[in-house]
């Protein structure tokens, strides 16, 4: 089969690789027909999370069942599934208190001296389970993991795709970090997460939302979706302080979906590469300053291992609350479909580019570049 390989820093390649087949009596298989880019794949095609060359990546996949082991009694061949990030089994205590993100089965990360969960198409070190931006992709766990489509539901790919990731990433960083009527939220960046977390926001009832990039076209897309408020970003300690002033005091909540791989300094990029740093630290520099306080900063975008100059002082002494994580993505399926369904939230309208998955090395170049005003790319197998 066809499938989108690491070969290198910025090096993406569609290569024929080994069809994957069942190995447990509870996977399945799926043709995927939908998959898409995802802004937390550029650590891997930017070398920031290392993987071997020939690994297949990608999180966010959708398609049919073509196959199942013996024992899946929740799908069948022939249904429509969206298949979540997260690989969890469902059983765990973790599974069981809606915390599927950090499943703790074996076979979910299997990964020596790790304590946390696994995750599709994201390395050996989150359990080593290959991608789905490929035209076929093995999915354990398949009593629990797929979402299936029912076939009364006349909604496109499109509309569906992105309850894999975008959706519940940015739905529950504002359930997590507390938002509530009344609060005033800063969210740094603009892609897919941050407009979604934009309009998750006005939702649960923030009386104002900022949006915060420096990309004046992501911007402009946060106006026009979200009826936001646009800050461009300069630097941490400008952009913060403004952001200090203008919710007259720190805003109650910043939602960081940035990360590392933010605009770095000289020395960032340094120590990067000698491994004795994690990446940028600007979205959080800028979060220190934005926050009021006993406000809520929410750490969305993916953070390395180890920072220098952690701003711990600046959090602790305001009685700032800080939280983090990959979002537990399962139990959050049924109330997005809702959503979409009903008519609540339109997940197409972060999408701009719809591609083969053939075009991935130049759909990677040019999200990361920010060509073409790029904001989402779904590849099609």
């Amino acid at each position: 089969m066809r499938a989108v390989t690491f070969q290198g820093t910025k090096d993406i390649q569609v290569k024929k690789v080994e069809a994957p087949k069942i190995e447990k009596d509870d996977d399945i298989i799926i043709r995927v027909t939908s998959t898409a880019i995802c802004g937390s794949d550029l650590h891997i095609y930017l070398g920031s999370i290392p993987t071997r060359h020939g690994y297949v990546i990608g999180h966010e996949p959708m398609g049919i069942v073509v196959e199942t082991g013996k024992a899946v009694t929740k799908v069948k061949k022939g249904d429509r599934v969206v298949i979540p990030f997260n690989v969890a089994c469902g059983d765990c205590w973790y599974c069981t208190h809606d915390m599927e993100s950090q499943c703790e089965h074996p076979d979910s990360n299997p990964t020596p001296h790790t304590d946390f969960g696994g995750y599709f198409g994201y390395t050996e070190m989150f359990g080593n389970h290959p991608g789905g931006q490929a035209e076929y992709m093995r999915v354990p766990f398949g009593n629990f993991l797929p979402f299936v489509i029912p076939e009364s539901a006349e909604v496109p790919d499109e509309a569906v795709l992105f309850m894999s990731d975008v959706l519940p990433t940015a739905y529950w960083s504002v359930l997590h970090s507390g938002v509530k009527k009344g609060d005033s939220v800063v969210v740094l960046g603009s892609g897919p997460i941050g407009l979604m977390t934009q309009k998750f926001a006005w939702m649960m009832g923030a009386e104002r939302v900022i949006a915060v990039d420096s990309v004046p076209y992501r911007l402009e897309k946060a106006r026009r979706m979200n009826r936001v408020e646009t800050v461009p970003y300069k630097d941490p300690n400008e952009t913060g302080d403004y952001l200090h002033h203008l919710t007259n005091g720190g805003a109650d909540v910043v939602i960081d979906c940035v990360g590392m791989d933010g605009e770095k300094t000289p020395i960032e990029k340094a120590q990067q590469k000698l491994k004795t740093q994690g990446g940028s630290l600007g979205a959080i520099r800028t979060a220190h300053r934005a926050v009021r306080r006993f406000g809520t900063v929410q750490l969305t975008g993916v953070y390395g291992l180890w920072y220098n100059a952690f701003p711990l002082g600046r959090f602790f002494e305001r009685n700032v609350t800080i939280k983090t994580g990959q979002a537990p993505v399962p139990h959050l399926m049924p109330e997005l479909f809702k959503m979409i369904t009903e008519h609540k939230i339109d997940p197409t309208e972060i999408i701009s580019h719809i591609v083969p998955l053939e075009e991935a090395p130049i759909a990677y170049k040019t999200f990361y570049e920010h060509g073409d005003e790029c904001t989402k790319v779904i590849l099609k197998p």
